[in-house]
């Protein structure tokens, strides 16, 4: 399964493991780069000296190609940056920032840089800046989210429409046939976060796993949009921003709410109450925690069996 993505990194399947805050340490990134697609540590949770020792980990653990994410607006970005160069990393994502910021910084050293954005507008930007490839996330996605909520499918062919380089298509995206659908909308591969949150090998706590295992249509909400918009689980943590909401709450009165490692209290440490419990809607697909070489292997498998109907049915 050969093109742009396998090309550009080096990998079997153009599957992108996303780097996600408290589930994407080493061993899922070695567990996904092993599987045959693109395993990345998600960086946004670590302190630097932690990262370093993460991707140590991982070189040992696969020698496949990962890479590292990094949200640019994480305090010690420098000696992030510092610590990937020097540990030779050769993939970096990028996300919640400018691009123009460090992707050129990164490509002199030898490594591909990956943007992720949320809108055309900034699918430009990031092309302008001589990114390598971009994320395409909409809306549907767990975690952070772009402001102007437009769905993955609506989002795809817009961006496909407009720039030139690879685009990988993220948010919702689960299951071979969601897949293939990205694909024929112009995405050259796709980024999987939630679906690797419900592995074994994820960091993520057991609670948390089985809570995303047992969510249906309708239990997850974007909310915190004068902070940054945030998908989450509906728990009590949600259900007190929404109280908030509902008297007519401040800005000031939601950063007093969220304090401090919230996310880390409710996805690693596994408090389903106080907790803030990020999550995409694809969560109401996602019935089982697997080994991630069993979440790829059936992504496949479903992708082959998607596109075989798909040219049978072309041909009547």
């Amino acid at each position: 399964m050969q093109n742009k993505i396998t090309q550009l990194f080096g990998i079997k399947y153009p599957i992108i493991q996303a780097g996600m805050v408290w589930a994407s340490g080493w061993e899922l990134a070695s567990a996904a780069s092993n599987a045959g697609i693109l395993g990345v540590i998600g960086a946004g949770s670590m302190y630097p000296e932690i990262l370093r020792e993460h991707i140590q980990k991982c070189k040992k653990a696969t020698n496949n190609p990962f890479g590292v994410n990094i949200p640019m607006l994480y305090p010690e970005i420098d000696k992030l940056m510092e610590i990937i160069i020097s540990e030779g990393v050769k993939i970096v994502f990028t996300s919640a920032g400018n691009p123009k910021t460090w992707t050129s910084h990164l490509k002199a050293h030898g490594i591909t840089v990956v943007h992720v954005v949320s809108s055309v507008k900034f699918a430009l930007k990031a092309q302008e800046a001589g990114v390598d490839a971009i994320v395409a996330e909409g809306f549907e996605a767990g975690g952070h989210n772009g402001r102007d909520e437009t769905t993955t499918f609506t989002l795809i062919p817009m961006v496909k429409e407009k720039i030139t380089i690879p685009i990988i298509a993220a948010g919702g995206i689960a299951t071979g046939q969601g897949m293939l659908a990205a694909m024929i909308l112009g995405a050259d591969g796709v980024q999987v976060g939630s679906r690797f949150v419900a592995s074994e090998e994820a960091s993520s706590h057991i609670n948390f796993k089985n809570l995303v295992v047992g969510s249906k249509e309708g239990d997850t909400q974007l909310t915190l949009k004068e902070l940054a918009p945030v998908r989450l689980l509906k728990n009590k943590f949600y259900n007190d921003v929404q109280a908030l909401y509902a008297k007519g709450t401040t800005k000031e009165e939601l950063i007093e709410l969220l304090g401090r490692a919230r996310a880390k209290k409710g996805m690693f440490e596994g408090d389903l109450e106080e907790g803030e419990l990020e999550i995409g809607q694809v969560s109401g697909l996602i019935h089982n925690i697997l080994p991630v070489s069993k979440i790829v292997e059936n992504m496949i498998t479903e992708f082959e069996k998607a596109k075989k109907i798909l040219i049978l049915n072309a041909e009547f």
